[in-house]
């Protein structure tokens, strides 16, 4: 804007320096008129350099005032931006906390849903093993001697059969029951320590040649349903001590 101003006055100088090196006119009433200089050769005044100043100044208050309007209208629009962040955030947490309860809520209605399938029979089973136990009992009062086929007699060999009868229908039994987890175990045979868990200590002697907590004897055999002690079995155990 300076620059031009500055153009503009060396172009009125030269244009008055053009006119000032005319010749004159005579004399006369009129030549006050025409040596009156032409508005364009006039000097310009000061209060133009202080105008273009000024407009300097209102151009810089504009900007600044334009960036005060900016900066009004971006930090609601930042402090509604961060609010929805944290509104967003905030509802993330929720449904990944609604997503895993869910899962949980899955898992153990499952596990509930399958505790309930294996141990439906639990009550059945339990009035059930007596019954169990009365085929063991007619089993084991046949003594084994009597059971040789080469050596008996007619009598015996209707005992005989009525034995095998009753020992088929028996493994048919616990076969059947095994398929829906009545299982029937015998420590003593398998020569088992003493399990507080799954056994029931009757009475304690003493053995030499067997080792502290040994089972020796089963009085009464036990059974699981699906790994669960449905009855424990009694038994004898060897103390030494």
């Amino acid at each position: 804007m300076i620059s031009r101003t500055v153009a503009r006055q060396s172009r009125s100088l030269t244009s008055c320096l053009r006119t000032s090196s005319k010749p004159s006119l005579p004399h006369s009433q009129f030549n006050t008129a025409t040596r009156i200089a032409p508005s364009s050769c006039r000097p310009i005044s000061a209060t133009r350099w202080y105008s273009s100043e000024s407009e300097k100044k209102s151009d810089g208050e504009q900007k600044t005032e334009l960036k005060e309007n900016e900066a009004s209208v971006a930090d609601p629009l930042k402090k509604e931006l961060q609010a929805k962040d944290k509104e967003i955030i905030e509802l993330k947490d929720k449904y990944l906390r609604q997503v895993a309860e869910f899962r949980n809520l899955q898992e153990r209605t499952k596990r509930d849903m399958q505790t309930a399938r294996d141990f439906a029979i639990q009550k059945f089973a339990k009035d059930l093993v007596d019954s169990i136990d009365n085929f063991d009992r007619a089993l084991s009062m046949v003594p084994p001697e009597k059971l040789n086929v080469k050596d008996a007699s007619e009598h015996q060999k209707d005992l005989i059969g009525l034995h095998e009868g009753l020992k088929m229908t028996e493994n048919i039994l616990m076969s059947t029951l095994k398929k829906h987890g009545l299982e029937r175990f015998d420590p003593a045979v398998e020569g088992e320590k003493f399990n507080p868990n799954e056994h029931e200590a009757t009475f304690m002697t003493p053995m030499a040649d067997k080792e502290d907590n040994t089972v020796i004897m089963t009085q009464q055999k036990g059974f699981k349903l699906n790994g669960r002690i449905l009855r424990a079995a009694k038994v004898g155990v060897v103390k030494n001590s």
